[in-house]
């Protein structure tokens, strides 16, 4: 168990047993390795591992009929319910002391929160059959709540054990189908925490890599560091026995102990005596070196085991337990005291309004994400500009921004309806305002169709924010959700209003002052000269490329001669206006949405919840904060009930540690 031995004292191993005498199983162990073994009983009984802090346990486990009941017996010098099928039908916790030859025994019972009496140990056996029926039923089922058998005589070595049921494949009349895999999940849920030392009871009778308690051993234990064997049913298979225990084939870290079962009506101490006899003289069990034969020796190295386990994990104990106390209080401080008037509501829900509008400032005004820094869909500012670079490309990718189709036809069909009495040559207003108007409306759904997306993905933000903040009294939390979609919906009707209006101001006027419009329109009208020639030339290819329009076809053109410099000079111009236009109704978006942001999380947002909570007889009435929830109330009594627990528990690691300190005699 590694080098963790600061709490014990180092026994010498047992001496070959004689067959002349009996000795006693708990034989000068030492006294004071007792109190830490009554401190880990006293975390067990306060069922301490509830709250997610194993306890060091020798967990027994066996095929059904490997002898595992008769080696408990052996070691508890008392009789266990033996029978037909499953005879432990819930982890049956053995608390065994030693006491002084003076000293009366002591048996009883602890299950379901109450003691009982056991006062011969003729009747242990019947009192272990009623309370486990009362725990599992009268039927052939388990459960995995616990049954504790305290026996407290002269002679037994200091252990706790758990003792599970055995494995059994096959359901006996009046078990349930499933009955491997329950006993199954049972006995993984006790061997697997590290803190476990795994008592694989085994007969001598079978193959060792075919039993289904070694196979599971193996599982969570794969180099057998915390698992001990012990082979029972020695005299009936004696031959090649010496081979099985030390090949280890199976990895059985801490080793083997082979032992005689109990027959008949023999007393403990006659099968005891025989035990001794069977290896002392029998031509091939004679052989096995003594240091691993016989129940004294077994009684000996679980309690050296034992030892060892708790010295090595008790300092973790202490860890975890304070480590859990302080976090349980801590959680129970963060819980919202209980209201006792509205000024009180008042105060906590407008302290509930402050945070919850610091952190909308952070993540959607100044682009702080220190409450979420691995969350990247709450480093809002980021989002939205993510989300207007894509609104822009959807408005540079939308179908009226491709130049090239139909090259110059709607041009030439808007010039020769916009011509009238003149003088020629002249571009007319009502040709460009027409094609302005068709290209405006093409796109008009655009602008707000994206303030919607917008605003759903602020309204998530935000009610994600109020609900965090209003975590504690979710008798609130339904109303702010609905009061916080409400708001949000008409600040998305305002923005849709706002873009449908710039939408009906770019169809009205066509207007800029930036010089980019002029030096684009400069820029592509260089071009007017080779595209005339193509015109004019027939023998020239009418495949051209035009920069900033790209690969036209003008053959169509030629037909056109007299407007087609007209609608070569109008496309030009849209084309360096149409840019403009694009990118207005991205800016105008880009300044609406932070200032519409700035208003809801600053002004709109509280006075939307103040005017929800008090107004009368409103389902967000502030009495209703008086009222704790019943989730909350459950929380609150569940950590207070952890709270006591866990401080009790802290009271008993504290007094071993003291004792501890101040004997300071526990190491070698």
């Amino acid at each position: 168990m590694g080098d963790d031995r600061a709490l014990v004292r180092r026994e010498p191993e047992p001496e070959p047993l004689l067959v002349a005498h009996e000795p006693p199983l708990a034989a000068s162990f030492n006294d004071r390795i007792r109190p830490l073994l009554d401190a880990v009983d006293k975390l067990r009984k306060l069922m301490v591992m509830k709250e997610g802090i194993p306890l060091p346990t020798i967990v027994v486990v066996g095929d059904q009929s490997s002898g595992k009941s008769s080696v408990l017996e052996s070691l508890a010098g008392i009789s266990l319910p033996r029978g037909q099928g499953i005879c432990t039908r819930v982890p049956l916790i053995m608390r065994l002391q030693h006491r002084r030859p003076t000293d009366s025994p002591e048996l009883h019972l602890e299950f379901n929160g109450k003691i009982v009496n056991v006062d011969n140990e003729d009747h242990i056996c019947d009192a272990i059959v009623s309370a486990t029926d009362e725990i599992a039923g009268s039927d052939k089922g388990i459960s995995n709540a616990p049954l504790t058998l305290v026996v407290k005589k002269d002679g037994v070595p200091d252990l706790t054990m758990v003792d599970l049921p055995g494995i059994t494949r096959v359901p006996v009349h009046g078990q349930p189908e499933n009955i491997y895999e329950q006993i199954s999940e049972m006995i993984m849920e006790h061997i697997r925490p590290e803190e476990s030392i795994i008592l694989n009871v085994v007969s001598a009778t079978v193959d060792f890599s075919t039993c289904e308690s070694i196979r599971m051993s193996q599982m969570v234990d794969k180099t057998g560091k915390r698992t001990l064997a012990v082979v029972t049913k020695a005299d009936k298979a004696p031959e090649g026995l010496l081979e099985k225990v030390t090949a280890d084939d199976v990895n059985i870290g801490l080793g083997y102990v082979c032992v005689r079962n109990r027959i008949g009506d023999e007393s403990y101490e006659e099968a005891r005596l025989e035990e001794a006899k069977l290896f002392d003289m029998h031509p091939q069990l004679c052989k096995i070196d003594k240091s691993i034969v016989g129940v004294p020796v077994l009684a000996q190295k679980l309690m050296q085991i034992q030892a060892t386990i708790m010295a090595k994990c008790l300092p973790g104990i202490v860890k975890k337990i304070n480590d859990k106390l302080n976090a349980n209080v801590a959680e129970l401080n963060r819980m919202p005291k209980n209201l006792s008037s509205v000024a009180e509501a008042v105060t906590a829900f407008m302290q509930i309004m402050g945070s919850a509008k610091e952190s909308l400032r952070k993540v959607l005004l100044r682009g702080e994400f220190d409450e979420y820094p691995d969350e990247k869909k709450m480093h809002c500012t980021a989002r939205l500009v993510e989300m207007l670079n894509q609104y822009y490309d959807e408005l540079q990718n939308c179908p009226e921004n491709d130049l090239r189709t139909n090259f110059l036809l709607e041009e030439l069909e808007v010039l020769e309806e916009a011509k009238g009495i003149g003088l020629p040559n002249f571009l007319a207003r009502t040709a460009f305002h027409t094609l302005l108007q068709r290209k405006v409306k093409a796109v008009s759904s655009m602008p707000p169709s994206f303030g919607v997306r917008a605003w759903d993905y602020i309204e998530e933000v935000v009610i994600r924010e109020l609900m965090r903040h209003s975590e504690n009294y979710p008798q609130l939390q339904s109303w702010m959700r609905r009061a916080a979609s409400n708001l949000i919906h008409k600040m998305r009707e305002k923005t849709t209003d706002r873009m449908m209006e710039i939408v009906e101001m770019e169809k009205l006027t066509g207007y800029t002052c930036s010089p980019e419009y002029l030096s684009e329109w400069n820029k592509l009208m260089t071009q007017q000269y080779q595209f005339m020639q193509v015109i004019n030339e027939d023998y020239r290819s009418t495949n051209m490329v035009l920069e900033g329009i790209g690969p036209v076809d003008v053959h169509h053109l030629r037909n056109h001669k007299q407007l087609v410099q007209q609608a070569f000079d109008l496309k030009m111009r849209m084309a360096a206006y149409w840019k403009i236009v694009l990118r207005r109704f991205v800016d105008s978006m880009a300044l609406h949405l932070p200032f519409s942001v700035h208003n809801l999380v600053n002004e709109e947002m509280e006075k939307e919840m103040v005017g929800e909570l008090i107004r009368p007889n409103g389902s967000g009435s502030i009495e209703r904060m008086l009222e704790e929830a019943p989730s909350v109330a459950v929380k609150r009594e569940k950590l207070n009930r952890s709270i006591n627990l866990l401080r009790e528990s802290a009271k008993v690691v504290a007094n071993i540690m003291d004792r501890i300190a101040a004997d300071g005699d526990y190491s070698d």
